[in-house]
């Protein structure tokens, strides 16, 4: 980033700056080039227009950037132009960085005139004075030095507003505001960024403050009329998100009760299975006790690593219902999985395992007080019953019982 250095004691006064001599175009400098009527070809290398351009928008003749520099990242030539430009009192400099950013504001160049301004505050927050020339009259330029300081927080507002950093902008106004309560674009440009920001009931306030203070204003009452619209929007989604929330408590509340009701233990775990849309709830209406209750339920086969999820299994079907559809399996081409062949096992409260009737209704299976639900999925094993004595081995020396 380019700098700002103090210029010497010594240096005259008396140039007149403003006064550049006339120069070429790039594109003169370019054409005499490639026409032979330039420079000896010693003096300019080779290179195409678009390097040339660059290497010429390093100088400060040429530049239309802060950040053009040399490679090594400095432009000494640079440095020592811009300090003669911004030479004089505190104010005076600040006021030069005000106008530089107030032109790159015409070009639509918001980062550049952001830096500008910032720099022109950076030189009113200064504690030194012995910087810059001494005002012919310090209670003038104190004044100056609290307008621009206001000045250049707002237009820094502006851009900050425009590059989309919002809580920048509203930082931005509320320091102009510190200084004069009664600046409309700061009210304007703080309401615009909350409102970005979607703090609705925070610009709504910042709105009506500047209003007040300019009820003739046409852009702040376009802007409250936004602002409104969108307070109205939000209001209904958050009437809305409240109803459902109050609906899933008063669901969740008559769930409980009915588990309970039926003494059918749920607890969680540390890695809950995703069941996506799948879950314990009672149909058809979850607000009603007269309800059935539903169950996600995995049927796990681990003699073959496979599985069967059905997401709603209602509490008085039996095991056979199910079953009767989902055998024969079509990965069973030993024919072992058959109503009459397998057995039927679900998990412990304790850790083990317990043998369940295949006539059982899932109601009766899981009010024993032996079984569970975990994470909200009821899990039963499905394994061939001249295997099962295997399984339960391999099962016990696995949990080491």
């Amino acid at each position: 980033m380019a700098r700002i250095e103090e210029l010497p004691d010594d240096f005259d006064e008396n140039i007149n700056l403003n006064n550049a001599p006339e120069a070429p175009s790039i594109e003169e400098l370019y054409n005499q080039h490639i026409s032979g009527a330039g420079p000896e070809p010693n003096q300019i290398s080779s290179k195409s227009f678009e390097e040339i351009v660059q290497d010429m928008s390093k100088t400060p003749l040429f530049m239309n950037s802060l950040d053009e520099a040399t490679e090594d990242g400095e432009n000494i030539m640079l440095e020592a132009i811009k300090a003669l430009q911004h030479e004089g009192t505190k104010a005076e400099v600040a006021q030069g960085f005000k106008e530089r950013g107030n032109e790159m504001v015409a070009e639509k160049k918001w980062s550049d005139a952001r830096e500008f301004y910032t720099k022109g505050l950076a030189v009113l927050a200064d504690k030194s004075e012995d910087k810059w020339d001494k005002p012919e009259d310090q209670t003038t330029e104190e004044d100056q030095r609290t307008l621009l300081t206001e000045q250049l927080h707002i237009n820094r507002a502006r851009c900050n507003l425009e590059l989309k950093n919002y809580r920048s902008t509203t930082l931005d106004c509320a320091a102009a505001l510190r200084i004069n309560p009664s600046n409309i674009k700061a009210y304007y440009r703080s309401a615009s960024a909350l409102l970005a920001l979607d703090k609705v009931l925070d610009a709504l306030d910042v709105a009506s403050r500047g209003s007040k203070l300019d009820p003739a204003n046409v852009a702040l009452k376009k802007l409250l009329d936004q602002i409104r619209a969108r307070a109205q929007v939000k209001e209904a989604q958050d009437r809305r998100r409240l109803a459902e929330l109050k609906t899933r408590r008063q669901e969740m509340q008559v769930l409980e009760a009915a588990l309970k009701a039926r003494k059918i233990v749920v607890r969680g775990s540390k890695q809950p299975p995703n069941l996506e849309d799948a879950s314990i709830r009672l149909s058809p209406d979850p607000l009603s006790p007269t309800s059935l209750l539903e169950f996600p339920v995995m049927l796990l086969y681990p003699m073959h690593n496979q599985t069967d999820l059905i997401k709603a299994w209602a509490e008085k079907d039996a095991i056979t219902h199910h079953l009767s559809y989902i055998l024969p399996l079509p990965w069973d081409t030993k024919n072992e999985y058959k109503q009459s062949t397998v057995d039927c096992y679900m998990d412990t409260i304790s850790g083990g395992l317990v043998k369940v009737g295949k006539k059982l209704t899932l109601m009766d299976a899981l009010s024993n007080g032996k079984t569970e639900v975990v994470d909200g999925l009821v899990r039963i094993y499905v394994v061939p019953s001249s295997r099962a004595p295997q399984w339960l081995e391999e099962v016990k020396k696995k949990k080491g019982k």
